[in-house]
């Protein structure tokens, strides 16, 4: 899953890039993007590796990338930035918090740069289709561009209004004929206010911003990586001075992986004990060719027990098929974040 680091320049994207994949951001990547990878903590999987000691233990991964701020007062080259974000299953903003407080502003005007970039796709096709249906066409083609110019008019007329794509509550079929475009306002999207220290931490989020994102967050990365390179015993001291008891890294990783409807099942064995991610929703087939697509192609089945149910069992697959928590399940199986999983 690669999730983008949006905001306006300024709002310190590239630290909290840093702090969340421990990649110093480099300069010479800025305006194409620079990508870095996150582990997601799960203490599901820690269990299970202490028991099993397998050769191996992997955790699912959150690929982050840091994009070029946009400019406030100079729209013009934003959708060119906001273009490499097409890809991006989601978007997690940056708001400036360094001690501004306008961040409910901040939000509306960032949304409206996406707003714009998409508007800006939009209209290029309607161009391009109104071109297109001027020359000769079989019936059949013009049918299918006549269509699409149809669905792209009511998108711009949507976007025209400061609504997002979602607004027109497009049908399964429309969904799938705009998927390629990956327009950035039909993303899942996340906001993190970015403080600058710990005091300030300790002020809830206003509520015009909640209103706006009710899943708002939020952290000081600069003052976390400040405090890493501290050696232990004085990053220990200053931490009980600033009221804090733990890095806030592993509470947002986790987060922003759940928070873009995500969740992962988990695989057991010697030689590797491993956190798989999943579109909350995906089945037991998918999650198969999660792994593998051989798996995908000829899954018979999967043994699923749920994690509670494995831990109580002493993480022994023998008793939870003695308790009768073990079951067999097919293809059409929704996968519960934490199952226990054997594909065969």
């Amino acid at each position: 899953m690669k999730i983008g680091l949006v905001g306006f320049s300024g709002s310190g994207k590239s630290t909290v890039f840093r702090w969340l994949t421990g990649v110093n951001p480099d300069p010479s990547k800025v305006q194409h993007g620079q990508t870095g990878m996150a582990k997601v903590p799960d203490v599901r999987l820690d269990a299970v590796s202490a028991h099993f000691k397998p050769k191996k233990t992997t955790f699912a991964e959150i690929a982050f990338l840091d994009t070029p701020g946009l400019l406030i007062d100079e729209r013009k080259d934003n959708p060119r930035r906001l273009g490499i974000l097409r890809e991006a299953a989601g978007l997690v903003i940056v708001l400036d918090g360094f001690g501004r407080t306008d961040w409910a502003i901040q939000l509306r005007k960032f949304r409206e740069e996406l707003l714009f970039a998409d508007l800006e796709i939009v209209t290029n096709r309607i161009d391009r289709l109104n071109s297109q249906l001027k020359k000769p066409h079989p019936a059949k083609e013009r049918e299918l561009e006549e269509a699409e110019l149809a669905l792209m008019k009511r998108l711009a007329a949507v976007l025209e209004e400061g609504k997002t794509a979602a607004a027109l509550g497009l049908a399964d079929d429309e969904e799938k004929q705009i998927r390629s475009f990956q327009f950035l306002t039909l993303k899942q999207e996340m906001v993190f206010v970015n403080r600058g220290d710990a005091e300030a931490l300790k002020t809830s989020l206003p509520a015009d911003l909640l209103a706006l994102s009710r899943s708002a967050f939020q952290a000081a990365p600069k003052l976390e990586l400040e405090l890493e390179e501290l050696p232990p015993e004085d990053r220990t001291a200053f931490m009980a001075d600033l009221g804090l008891k733990e890095s806030d890294r592993t509470d947002i990783i986790r987060r922003i992986f759940y928070g873009m409807g995500r969740i992962v099942f988990i695989t057991v064995g010697e030689d590797e004990c491993r956190t798989w991610p999943l579109v909350r929703g995906e089945t037991a087939v998918e999650g198969a060719g999660s792994i593998h697509t051989d798996l995908a192609k000829n899954f018979v089945r999967a043994e699923v027990v749920a994690y509670d149910d494995f831990r109580t069992c002493g993480y022994q697959m023998k008793e939870a098929k003695a308790k009768g928590v073990h079951r067999l399940e097919g293809k059409t199986y929704i996968v519960a974040d934490g199952d226990i999983m054997h594909i065969l």
